[in-house]
């Protein structure tokens, strides 16, 4: 027993070292295992949620999974030499000597040995009073909580669909397959088919089956069809997917069972085919994703911040998607400075705080503020906003200015009229003066004097407009020398009868002679008073000055020379003289307010005017080219071809004919209709024109793809070699004649009038 004991003793003290991180790691252990537990029950949470993000959880997962074992591995394997150290440092008592358990007594000296006993006498007593290397479960149960409850509001707001789905197992979709060739009745045959469409992570949406074979799905869904066979069988179903044809591939563990999953990024056309057995053809609509839309409800395009004003704006804007919005962002070109010194910096800023949760529709208002930004009085900023979808999809708005306004430059009404294009002057007609004088007249009787005079000055006005504007086609840059025509005569006042403009064209016709010069009053040397001085000339000139303006007469060029300032020709010359005196007189007597009396002078200009239109007229005779005779003698047999171009011959050709494979198809249709037997490969050319009839089904199932099924069925039955249903031949002709170009009108006979007087008068046309 004693020897038992010797032996034993020696490993004893090693042992107690052991025992204590053994123990350490089977709790620190389970402070592992809580919290991946956790973890893994959020996985499963969110996988059933979404079963697309599936994969991506599988391998976090299995990283998680890896990462715990190597941390169980570094558990287990801590050496006794680290457990030994870390007691030293949590147990002071022990006075750093726990190292000594691990050696042999034999190797002790004497005070190693006393120290390697007291060491055996205090560990127990240490033990006793709790673990010697303690390990905290409290953060572990803290982490294991809240993945827990994440956990669980994961599972309870998952999305109905994958709620549904998690009880219920994929309904089979229904099918109808067209009928099928004599087969031996043991023959596999397509008994169930089964649809399941996972939308793609962008759309947050559950795997869901379609209610029908034909059914939507948005754009980069994975499609998996699953098809049961009535027995075990080496032929595999084949999936027509719009061109391709796939073949579906065999169930794990389930000898009658097959599927296929493809991604769909188109709209196509669908079936299935076992030997055969063919389904009919569905549609898959594929919805693509829409890119965001921003509207920005104010501010406006452009706005002015005026003095005085806040120098903030407020940016309204509303931003949707159909799926989800992930980020915004404001950019803001900000401009300072004038001229070639402005200086242009781009200011961007994130607008994604609102958009947390991926929300469809969502609501921004940023403010901008203009000191903020660096700009000051006469700057301007340029700001356009920016979103992004859940599938990277980028919109921009419009840009829209801001502008500071600078209350240090003055305006000037010269800048303004810089660059525009200003409208011509604006003159009344000498017929509208003549309406607007009419008009007075007849209101005058219910008009106050004083208005009547303001109304007859304004024409008056209007008269000497119109007067000035045609002085100037005469050189008269004033109106000083105008109105030497004197009043119409007394007779042409006192004839009532004689309507307005009948009198004499000629101004000069009703002027009064001039009066006989005044006779020279005679004088001498000796009259008593001075005769030295020049004697004033008629123009109140002195002797001298009429001298100095006869010697500067060559050299000075007067515009108000009406006999130099136009090239008119005399007779015109001396009407547009006259049409000026008359309107001087029309506006002498308008200013007045002498109505009645001008209204002779003002059908006199008119008239005038109109002599004046028709004497500057120039009539040229019309006259064809006559083209100059050919000199055959000259260009004959000289082998000359300048100017000869080549002989062509123009004919018209009918076009070639489009779709020939849908005009065979009408052709074999027409004959089934007709005939009662079913012309040699009608099938073939029924067939070949099948893919033009799909290609229309995709862009318009509504109306072909009913079309389109017939066509399978009529195929189907004729590959049979049975007598096909005449009763769907019009539906189907009607939607090949639709594939066809409208063909051109042609020329059409008109019929016969029945009238037996208008079959008379055709017949002697026709003598």
């Amino acid at each position: 027993m004693s020897a038992a004991v010797i032996s034993v003793a020696p490993t004893a003290p090693a042992g107690l070292v052991t025992a204590a991180g053994r123990s350490q790691a089977r709790r620190r252990t389970l402070v592992l295992l809580l919290p991946a537990l956790a973890i893994v029950l959020l996985l499963v949470a969110a996988a059933r949620a979404w079963p697309g993000a599936a994969p991506a959880l599988a391998g976090a997962a299995l990283a998680g999974l890896l990462l715990l074992g190597a941390r169980l591995w570094q558990i287990w394997h801590e050496t006794p030499a680290a457990v030994a150290a870390r007691l030293n440092r949590l147990h002071p008592p022990l006075e750093d000597s726990t190292a000594l358990l691990l050696r042999p007594a034999s190797e002790l000296n004497l005070l190693e040995n006393l120290q390697q006993q007291r060491l055996l006498t205090r560990l127990p007593e240490l033990a006793a009073a709790g673990p010697l290397l303690p390990v905290s479960f409290r953060p572990a149960l803290g982490t294991t909580a809240l993945l827990l409850a994440l956990a669980a509001l994961v599972w309870w707001q998952r999305p109905p669909a994958a709620r549904a789905a998690a009880v219920t197992e994929d309904a089979p979709v229904p099918m109808h397959f067209n009928a099928p060739p004599a087969t031996p009745a043991a023959a596999p045959r397509m008994v169930a088919t089964r649809l399941r469409v996972q939308p793609p992570a962008y759309t947050r949406q559950a795997a869901f089956t379609p209610a029908g074979a034909s059914f939507r799905c948005p754009r980069e869904s994975r499609v998996r069809w699953r098809v049961t066979v009535s027995r075990a069988t080496r032929t595999v179903p084949v999936l027509e997917l719009g061109a391709r044809r796939l073949s579906l591939r065999p169930v794990p563990g389930d000898s009658t069972a097959f599927e296929r999953e493809e991604t769909l990024l188109t709209s196509t056309l669908y079936r299935l085919r076992l030997g055969g057995q063919v389904s009919e053809d569905y549609s898959i609509e594929v919805v693509p994703d829409q890119a965001p839309v921003i509207r920005v409800i104010s501010p406006k395009a452009y706005t002015l911040i005026e003095f005085g004003q806040p120098p903030r704006v407020t940016i309204d804007a509303r931003i949707s998607d159909d799926y989800g919005l992930i980020r915004a962002r404001l950019v803001a070109t900000v401009a300072q400075g004038q001229g070639e010194a402005v200086k242009f910096r781009e200011v961007v800023t994130d607008l994604s705080a609102a958009l947390r949760g991926q929300p469809a529709t969502a609501t921004l208002r940023p403010i901008l503020n203009l000191p903020a930004l660096g700009l000051t009085y006469g700057d301007e900023v340029y700001f356009y906003l920016q979103a992004w979808d859940n599938h990277q999809h980028l919109t921009r708005s419009d840009t829209y200015l801001v502008q500071w306004e600078d209350t240090t430059v003055q305006t000037s009404t010269l800048d303004a009229s810089l660059g525009v294009s200003t409208a011509p002057a604006y003159f009344r007609s000498q017929r509208q003066i003549i309406i607007d004088t009419e008009k007075l007249l007849a209101e005058q009787s219910k008009l106050p004097a004083a208005t009547v005079q303001d109304r007859a000055n304004s024409i008056g006005v209007d008269q000497k407009l119109l007067r000035m504007r045609y002085g100037k086609f005469l050189g008269e840059e004033t109106d000083e020398s105008i109105g030497g025509a004197t009043r119409p005569d007394e007779a042409d006042e006192a004839a009532q009868a004689e309507p307005p403009g009948m009198g004499s064209v000629v101004a000069e016709d009703h002027t009064e002679p001039e009066p006989a010069p005044a006779p020279t009053e005679a004088h001498s040397a000796n009259d008593g008073h001075d005769h030295g001085h020049n004697a004033p000339t008629a123009g109140g000139q002195s002797g001298y000055e009429a001298r100095t303006a006869e010697l500067l007469e060559p050299y000075i060029h007067r515009h108000d020379d009406a006999e130099t300032a136009d090239f008119l020709e005399p007779a015109v010359k001396a009407k547009l003289q006259a049409v000026l005196s008359e309107m001087w007189e029309a506006e002498l007597r308008l200013r007045t307010g002498r109505l009645r009396e001008a209204r002779p002078y003002e059908y006199r200009a008119l008239r005038l005017l109109k002599e004046v239109q028709q004497q500057t007229r120039a009539y040229v005779k019309k006259a064809g080219f006559t083209p100059p005779p050919m000199p055959e003698a000259t260009t004959r047999l000289t082998g000359d071809l300048a100017g000869a171009t080549a002989p062509r011959r123009q004919r018209q050709r009918p076009a070639p004919a489009t779709q020939p494979a849908v005009r065979a198809a009408l052709r074999v249709l027409t004959q089934l209709r007709a005939a009662g037997s079913v012309p040699a490969g009608a099938a073939a050319v029924l067939e070949q024109a099948g893919p033009e009839l799909s290609r229309a089904a995709l862009n318009q199932p509504g109306r072909y793809l009913g079309a389109l099924r017939q066509l399978r069925t009529l195929t189907a039955t004729l590959r049979a070699n049975r007598t096909p249903d005449r009763a769907g031949l019009p539906a189907l002709e009607q939607a090949f004649t639709s594939l066809l170009p409208v063909p051109p009108p042609a020329p059409t006979r008109t019929t016969t009038p029945a009238s037996a007087l208008t079959r008379r008068y055709f017949q002697e046309l026709n003598r």
